[in-house]
């Protein structure tokens, strides 16, 4: 064998055991980045809500009449769809009794401030009981044969919608009847920001029956711990309450609600601008109702045409079966497509009062109770700008933060 033979193949050999050793170097980097991937892509932790925890909650139900008060928001996610609370709680044997229905009724197609008659339930055959209109927390009698009332709807953070005012009045009703209640928690569309006037006492009502903002920045687990721990209810009574947490939820993440939880709140956007959007129920502005981008537009017939290029007519529809200016052209702005807010914006409203050819009649007495304050109708129309009436808010809202921060639930 030559000198020469012997060098080429140990130079070979050398060469091939260093190519062997990049290859272990390569495959040893592609399986880490494999690793990698394969860490990065996993699912994060599903959020689990309230009434998915079927068995942490069902001990407290053991033994026990039981009462919901739910409506078409009431449902758990399964793989094959949406499944309704009544039915899971019936197939786990819990005894239910009776079901008690919020604004815009059990199945939640009611208009706004429309009277929902008690009934049945077709599909159960159980009875429901509206707890709205004249009966807008229970009696003594409805809840006579009940030990417990579990408490589960989808609210949106917002202080005028009557979600909260009904979880006040349950609450209410088992402190004086010595029931239980469980909150069933669900995220809060808006719940990651606090914004607007502090309710004054003297204007309560049912659409603002508590000194919060606005928008509160809670879910209804953290609201009804909220209402006991502040004595909220009538005489400082406190209910047996127990809060069913939801399991990974950030406040922060955005949540899209996977149903409607009212007629006039369609989507995501509707959820989102509803905030800003509600303060024209006041007025003689129409938000939207009578349209199917209902609190995603706002216009009138007496706004300028030349001013607002953007128009539709109000029409009889589900929720809104007699809308503000039916049948009427409405010039305003369609801002169904405006970057979601994290903030309460004041600037449509300032801006429509400013142009309206009817001042006189652009406030009602229910902005008032809207607003929680007769402060904000005055300081619209004595020309202040957004920026100095959300700067009169400062300190109402650092106040209610200090207060909210002791009942958060989730982080």
């Amino acid at each position: 064998m030559s000198f020469r033979f012997f060098k080429s193949t140990f130079l070979f050999l050398l060469i091939s055991a260093a190519a062997c050793g990049n290859t272990s170097r390569e495959n040893s980097k592609t399986s880490s980045q494999e690793d990698s991937s394969s860490v990065h892509q996993q699912e994060e932790p599903r959020l689990k809500l309230g009434a998915e925890r079927t068995d942490y909650y069902l001990p407290f139900l053991e033994g026990k009449k039981v009462g919901l008060v739910g409506n078409q928001t009431s449902i758990i996610p399964t793989e094959s769809g949406n499944v309704h609370l009544v039915d899971t709680l019936l197939s786990l044997k819990v005894d239910l009794r009776k079901v008690f229905a919020p604004e815009h009724g059990f199945r939640g197609t009611a208009d706004a401030g429309e009277a929902v008659e008690d009934g049945k339930d077709p599909r159960t055959g159980l009875p429901v009981i509206s707890l709205y209109g004249n009966n807008k927390k229970p009696t003594a009698e409805q809840l006579k044969d009940l030990d417990v009332l579990i408490f589960d709807l989808q609210d949106v953070g917002v202080r005028f919608y009557t979600y909260i005012s009904t979880l006040h009045y349950i609450m209410e009703a088992a402190a004086e009847n010595e029931i239980e209640v469980l909150v069933f928690d669900r995220p809060n569309p808006n719940g990651h920001f606090i914004d607007g006037p502090v309710l004054e006492p003297q204007h309560q009502s049912f659409v603002g029956m508590h000194p919060v903002p606005v928008v509160h920045g809670m879910t209804i687990g953290e609201y009804a711990t909220m209402i006991n721990g502040e004595s909220w209810l009538k005489n400082k009574i406190q209910p047996s309450l127990q809060v069913i947490k939801m399991e990974n939820y950030d406040r922060n993440e955005p949540y899209e609600l996977p149903v409607k939880p009212s007629p006039n709140l369609p989507n995501a956007k509707a959820v989102n601008l509803y905030p800003s959007l509600c303060f024209f129920e006041g007025t003689n502005v129409n938000a939207g109702r009578g349209t199917d981008k209902q609190f995603q537009v706002f216009g009138s017939p007496f706004l300028p045409n030349d001013k607002y290029l953007f128009s539709y007519v109000p029409q009889s529809n589900e929720g809104a079966k007699s809308p503000k200016h039916l049948g009427k052209t409405c010039y305003g702005k369609d801002l169904s497509n405006t970057p979601n807010l994290d903030f309460l914006n004041l600037e449509w409203l300032i801006e429509a009062y400013n142009l309206t050819s009817r001042k006189e009649e652009f406030f009602n007495s229910f902005f008032t109770k809207l607003a929680g304050t007769k402060k904000l109708q005055h300081q619209i129309e004595s020309r202040m700008s957004a920026k100095e009436i959300r700067a009169s808010w400062k300190p109402g809202l650092e106040e209610y933060a200090k207060v909210r921060e002791k009942y958060l639930l989730y982080y």
